[in-house]
């Protein structure tokens, strides 16, 4: 199979592009659906004409309907977007650049989704897919499942299908929530997710960034200390990756402290904690919820982030954290590795 590939590749490399990029609209429709000519067009970046041929092969082909409403994927269609992930997955030679990722930062696991997220929206759904899929592999009975907040970590909940199979699942936020987007913070997903796969949930009824005098009342009390004790052994977490400057902001930090974690070299963030690009912690707010060395006992983390301006932040995140199943998309993986190959 690995043979013919590359032999495909370098006699007829157009066919290959075309059956990609054939793959990714239908890929984008079957997110979208419905959804017009003009959105996709725009979504995907590329020119409204060649939207319109591909429609046209795609409808004659029976992988998609147009109607009034939009366009929706047949379930042929559906069935070739499955065919196609393994396919598309092993042309682009993405084994190799979740290998190598896995042996540099030292990972549990590496899964990277084909394409772009800054260029492709649904390759963020396709993230989120992948996530959900993986969790659902290693969850079991009695689990205690722990969340944070954020769009990519919504991407992961809203992919969850429908399910009964577990018995005495235990949902809870990470950590505090933000004072706006009520729709991504944690809270809100524990909710969704505990829905969805027929388990049990508890919020913490909490804000983040607490002043640590705020903070240590809030530990004293007894509903508040349970499910705090209940969140750092969970098993399973379930968390986004962000830049540093972007979170201190979203968070509202302090310019005097944004300015300090500018100085001190502060490139990704994640549990309230801000590293550098050694990986090494050079700031953390005061949070309740998970903290860094929560996640070094027995737990199964997953980590999600998409695009490449990420991959700073992924890599001092991530590096050497050997519990972790990183699942990032193809162009934050493709930065990943020229970073590491510089510095070596």
């Amino acid at each position: 199979m690995q043979n013919i590939l590359k032999l495909q590749q370098k006699v007829v490399p157009e066919l290959i592009e075309l059956l990609e990029k054939r793959y990714n609209i239908l890929r984008t429709i079957y997110y979208n659906q419905p959804i017009g000519r003009r959105i996709l067009a725009n979504d995907m970046c590329i020119g409204e004409r060649i939207v319109r041929n591909e429609i046209n092969f795609l409808k004659s082909q029976n992988l998609i309907e147009v109607n009034a409403s939009g366009m929706f994927v047949t379930t042929d269609g559906e069935e070739i977007i499955n065919k196609l992930k393994g396919f598309i997955h092993e042309i682009k030679g993405l084994s190799k650049i979740e290998k190598f990722i896995e042996d540099h930062l030292k990972l549990q696991q590496v899964i990277v989704v084909p394409g772009d997220v800054e260029i492709d929206k649904s390759v963020l759904k396709e993230l989120g897919k992948a996530a959900a899929s993986y969790a659902m592999d290693i969850i079991k009975d009695n689990s205690i499942i722990a969340l944070t907040g954020g769009a990519t970590v919504k991407e992961v909940v809203d992919s969850f299908p429908k399910s009964n199979k577990y018995n005495n699942i235990l949902v809870l936020p990470a950590r505090g929530g933000m004072a706006r987007n009520v729709e991504i913070q944690a809270n809100t997903l524990v909710a969704r997710l505990a829905e969805k796969i027929g388990g049990n949930y508890e919020l913490l009824h909490a804000p983040d960034n607490l002043s640590n005098t705020a903070l240590e009342t809030m530990l004293n009390e007894k509903d508040i200390k349970n499910i705090i004790d209940k969140i750092r052994s969970a098993e399973v977490l379930i968390y986004g990756i962000g830049i540093a400057k972007d979170m201190a902001g979203r968070r509202g930090l302090s310019d005097n402290v944004i300015k300090e974690l500018e100085e001190l070299g502060a490139v990704g963030e994640a549990f309230g904690h801000y590293f550098n690009e050694l990986g090494e912690i050079i700031y953390s707010t005061p949070t309740i919820g998970v903290k860094n060395e929560d996640v070094k006992n027995n737990k199964t983390l997953i980590a999600v982030a998409a695009g490449k301006n990420k991959a700073r932040a992924i890599i001092a995140t991530e590096i050497n954290c050997s519990s972790t199943v990183l699942i990032i998309d193809e162009a934050a993986a493709e930065e990943i590795i020229n970073i590491i190959e510089k510095t070596e």
